[in-house]
């Protein structure tokens, strides 16, 4: 599934080739992809014609584009799920193979006419979502200044490249769950936007394993893997995000997510690259979790007791 930096990649392309534009016409070619529209496909398609989009906005990773014209402020949520794409194309470029929800948008010079959303398993989509004020009154997420995050994401925690997440926020939200590390990490309530990638990237960063209670955990040790998650997240985000999936593209189709520069996640067997320059040797193990993987290093993430 792409984790933030990529959702992030798709956000900036939104906001560079479809932000400003109207919404011509909408064609649903599978309503499956809006299943979570809750008055059904067409009154998708009719409530967005017309409309225009106003921002692209991301918390975590989910993603949205406020829109205007309409009776009720509301905005049009994208959820990728594990293969969606969002492509800007030129309307004589031929249809995708699961083309799933074609958008025409107003003419503007140099940049194509179409939106389209395709996904190949389908278990993503696209729907609208009211907007609500923000708990805290800072902006809702990424992108935005204003205060207010689509219904449907309400209950998302902020992610750490949010101005408003801090390590004391974080340390916090640790505090009041009773459970491994790494599962609260995971947890969407808690912080947004980490996945099981990430997430070993920055307990390894941080020397802290996986299995640490957060019922123990102290504000120093928050503090450095608040950090870390901020610098693995943004060197992903800088490198155009990582992805081990092929069908990940971003918003113009262009591949560039195969960053292998990773020190923990998938190298199982390999010397930690910490330990090596310390002159110690430490190889990398793998260890199931949460029917996915974890790899850390045995040597600088002591395992609990």
């Amino acid at each position: 599934m792409p984790e933030l930096p990529e959702v992030e990649v798709v956000r900036r392309g939104l906001d560079d080739w479809v932000v400003g534009r109207t919404i011509e016409s909408v064609q649903v070619v599978d309503p499956r992809s809006v299943r979570r529209h809750v008055d059904g496909p067409s009154d998708f398609a009719a409530s967005l014609t017309h409309a225009s989009i106003t921002a692209a906005v991301r918390r975590g990773k989910f993603l949205w584009m406020p829109v205007d014209g309409l009776s009720i402020p509301s905005a049009l949520v994208a959820h990728l799920g594990m293969s969606g794409q969002l492509l800007v194309e030129e309307p004589a470029a031929p249809d995708e193979k699961h083309l799933k929800v074609r958008l025409e948008l107003s003419s503007e010079a140099n940049k194509p006419g179409q939106l389209r959303f395709i996904d190949q398993r389908i278990f993503g989509g696209m729907f609208l979502s009211p907007m609500v004020q923000t708990g805290d009154h800072f902006p809702g997420g990424i992108g935005s200044e204003d205060p207010l995050i689509p219904e449907a994401a309400a209950h998302i925690a902020r992610d750490v490249l949010d101005p408003a997440s801090t390590p004391a926020t974080l340390y916090e939200a640790l505090r009041k769950k009773n459970t491994q590390l790494k599962r609260a990490i995971l947890d969407q309530q808690v912080i947004s936007g980490v996945g099981n990638i990430y997430a070993d990237e920055a307990l390894w960063a941080a020397n802290l394993h996986g299995l640490r209670s957060t019922a123990t955990i102290r504000r120093p040790d928050v503090a450095r893997l608040h950090a870390a998650l901020v610098d693995v997240m943004g060197r992903a985000l800088d490198a155009g995000g990582t992805s081990f999936d092929a069908l990940y593209v971003n918003v113009n189709g262009a591949s560039g997510y195969f960053d292998r520069s990773l020190n923990a996640y998938g190298r199982e067997g390999k010397q930690c690259l910490r330990c090596a320059e310390q002159g110690f040797v430490s190889l990398i193990r793998r260890d199931p979790f949460m029917g996915r993987s974890s790899y850390s290093c045995p040597r600088c993430q002591r395992k609990p007791r």
